[in-house]
């Protein structure tokens, strides 16, 4: 008899693991159901205890987004703001399980500013691309699909789209009247110091610059022929259910011409403005995507040897792949966690946290950003 229930157990266990986590997606306006068997796997104590912490630690900045951007890169030579802006609301998020909703907290259908959470999106843009066969891999040369002058040069030619996925690319010029040199200047030296510093050597240092990652939302735009929202919308967003109140912007200027048609090139963040902007529930659907490699459902929208990729630490950082942070060994680790978390990060402490390990999802929104780990610590804490 024992051996019998013992057997049961070991065929279900292996059961699981044959055909996956049977998680929860919801349908397109449904109200995110719940689960008890979801909710037991914490101690609603300690689980309050995370929320508690996250709705006490809103970010400090103003939320007056446009002042707050302002004062945020104050240091950076002729920023301005460039795109929409939108003034933000107060802190929010959701933990699921399983992709079911244990809980949440604040305004979770207020649509804000995502800021660089936009670059993991924009990353998905080039995996689609990869897998569509649009881009032959993310090694080639992107002078051999870009000829228009972005690329051309000793130094430019040399840069691969995986140089640009990574933002070790150390690109050199000027888009949409954002120049490579001005955007986040070292700690140290002025104007003249950074204007004429020689540029890296492609794939050897990351360097967090958002004209570098406008380049790639440009060049993108011109593999793809559409704009990008329209890309991921056709091709993720309706696919996920998502709701209709997204919205994926580039600066005033910043239009573009393919296939004799005028199109916006978009920006992958606000720094200068711009960005998605998108609810803290169309974050977790997006999320929900990545927790089951790629499906949603049962319909694979984004290959997992893709994903794969994405997830895999750069030489020059072993906490940033293809425009997913990863909680490996390093500057950004966060203690006490799964090294196989990853998670999309953006300005002002936007997060939508990938912990495969545990089945979890975790969206939080307007947390002072160097409180996301401890916050993390008690949310893993919380778990039986």
């Amino acid at each position: 008899m024992k051996m019998t229930i013992v057997l049961s157990v070991l065929s279900l266990l292996f059961l699981k693991v044959c055909i996956g986590q049977d998680y929860y997606f919801p349908k397109k306006n449904d109200v995110w159901e719940t689960s008890n068997q979801s909710s037991q796997s914490f101690n609603e104590n300690r689980l309050e205890e995370a929320v508690s912490f996250a709705k006490d630690n809103e970010y400090s900045g103003s939320r007056d987004l446009r002042i707050a951007i302002l004062k945020g890169f104050e240091r950076e030579p002729f920023h301005e703001i460039l795109g929409p802006t939108k003034k933000r609301g107060g802190p929010a998020g959701m933990i699921l399980k399983n992709g079911y909703l244990v809980t949440s907290w604040g305004d979770t259908k207020r649509v804000d500013m995502t800021f660089s959470v936009t670059k993991s999106f924009l990353s998905t843009m080039a995996g689609l691309a990869e897998d569509k066969g649009l881009i032959n891999s993310t090694t080639d040369k992107v002078i051999d699909y870009i000829w228009d002058g972005t690329f051309d040069g000793a130094h430019n030619s040399k840069i691969t789209w995986e140089h640009l996925l990574q933002q070790n690319s150390a690109w050199s010029g000027e888009l949409w009247g954002g120049k490579d040199w001005a955007d986040r200047p070292p700690s140290e030296g002025g104007i003249d110091d950074w204007k004429f510093e020689k540029p890296k050597e492609p794939g050897t240092i990351m360097e967090y610059n958002d004209v570098r990652v406008n380049v790639l939302a440009y060049s993108l735009t011109h593999v793809w022929r559409k704009p990008m929202p329209m890309v991921l919308k056709e091709n993720i967003m309706d696919k996920i259910d998502a709701s209709t109140t997204w919205r994926w912007h580039g600066y005033h200027h910043a239009w573009t011409e393919v296939d004799g048609l005028k199109m916006k090139s978009v920006t992958g963040g606000g720094h200068s403005g711009a960005g998605i902007f998108i609810s803290a529930e169309d974050m977790a659907r997006f999320g929900m995507l990545f927790l089951n490699d790629g499906k949603w459902r049962d319909q694979r929208l984004i290959s997992e040897g893709w994903i794969q990729k994405a997830i895999t630490p750069s030489k020059p950082n072993n906490n940033y792949g293809y425009m997913w942070w990863l909680n490996k060994q390093g500057s950004r680790h966060w203690e006490g966690l799964s090294e196989n978390i990853y998670y999309a990060a953006g300005f002002g402490g936007n997060f939508i946290v990938i912990d495969k390990e545990n089945d979890l999802v975790v969206v939080t929104r307007w947390l002072e950003p160097k409180k996301i780990a401890e916050f993390m610590r008690l949310v893993n804490r919380s778990l039986n």
